[in-house]
């Protein structure tokens, strides 16, 4: 996968309103002093993750990741973000908001529906450690922000999930308008599965349909550059929690039909059960190098039916046990 996240032009600006110096804030986060002068400016998750944990560390406001994340002005919002403002109802709004993603970096964000509850979820595929805090506040504000602008305040989450240890609730839980659970084994938002139906009051489909036309002429261009197998493992990761996702779902995700997916996976010389076993075997590493994701969790995440199932699989691909493999690599808590 291609570690480059696209970064707006426009953020050095809204750093700045929040009075941050840019100087400080790139000598502490070990980047250059131009990198965000530059005319088309990509980072690695490593340098992205850098930059947020320096805004963090020197911004004294701790709510500085959602005040960035809730910012009304349209004209701060890249064009993907307007065309969800655009869209028809909240459900739309986040998947062209998924959709759209491709086009900036390697993240993702995951959507998954269960039991009248929706939890979206951002999800960085090349990282090699926690999130920063800044930027989660920010991501998840964002999601929070739309569908508060859409449905003209009428969406609220049921839960805030965070990875991170417990402080600033009352803040957090003001802005949000719901519970946060902290310690959890994940950073995500949970919402009524009914609420991703409200329809949005700021759908504008003549908006919607110039701007989607451009992105999608973006993505489809990129996507022909793409390597299938790898578009087919990003689709399986966002796919795999709680069941095991088929060639005909994955087909349908990527906008095409089962026959043509199979065609062209086979011109690549390549199985989609080949593609499913390296998704989790990715997958496994990174769940297993989060001590807060218990043995049988991993087993629900990447799709088996049972944890015998998922430790037979593992023990197939590396000769040993989750659990050793765990305290091998170095991970705690088991």
């Amino acid at each position: 996968m291609n570690d480059r996240f696209r970064i707006s032009s426009l953020l050095a600006g809204r750093l700045t309103e929040h009075g941050l110096a840019l100087p400080d804030l790139l000598r502490l986060a070990g980047l250059p002093g131009g990198f965000l002068q530059q005319e088309k400016i990509h980072a690695t998750t490593a340098e992205l993750f850098a930059l947020w944990r320096s805004v963090g560390e020197l911004s004294p406001d701790p709510a500085i990741g959602l005040k960035l994340g809730s910012d009304p002005r349209l004209e701060k919002y890249h064009p993907a973000a307007v065309a969800a403002v655009c869209s028809r109802s909240y459900r739309d709004a986040i998947q062209r908001m998924a959709r759209y993603k491709q086009l900036t970096c390697p993240e993702e964000i995951g959507i998954h529906e269960e039991n009248g509850e929706a939890t979206v979820e951002f999800i960085y595929h090349e990282a090699d450690n926690d999130e920063p805090e800044v930027l989660i506040d920010m991501a998840l504000a964002w999601i929070v922000s739309v569908g508060r602008l859409g449905t003209g305040g009428q969406v609220t989450p049921l839960r805030l999930d965070l990875k991170r240890a417990t402080r600033q609730r009352e803040l957090l839980e003001d802005h949000f308008g719901c519970r946060v659970r902290f310690k959890a084994g994940r950073n995500a938002l949970v919402f009524r599965a009914t609420d991703l139906d409200r329809p949005f009051l700021t759908h504008n489909e003549e908006l919607l349909a110039a701007i989607g036309a451009q992105l999608e002429t973006e993505l489809q261009s990129r996507n022909r550059t793409s390597d299938l197998g790898e578009r087919v493992k990003r689709t399986l990761k966002r796919s795999l929690a709680g069941r095991r996702p088929s060639l005909q779902d994955i087909a349908r995700e990527l906008g095409m039909s089962t026959r043509t997916l199979q065609r062209r996976l086979g011109e690549a010389a390549i199985t989609f059960q080949q593609v499913v076993e390296e998704t989790r075997r990715e997958l496994a590493h990174h769940y297993l190098q989060q001590e807060a994701v218990e043995l049988n969790g991993v087993a629900f995440l990447l799709g088996y039916e049972d944890s015998n199932s998922f430790f037979r699989a593992f023990h197939g691909w590396e000769g040993t046990s989750p659990g050793e493999w765990r305290s091998r690599t170095g991970a705690m808590g088991y």
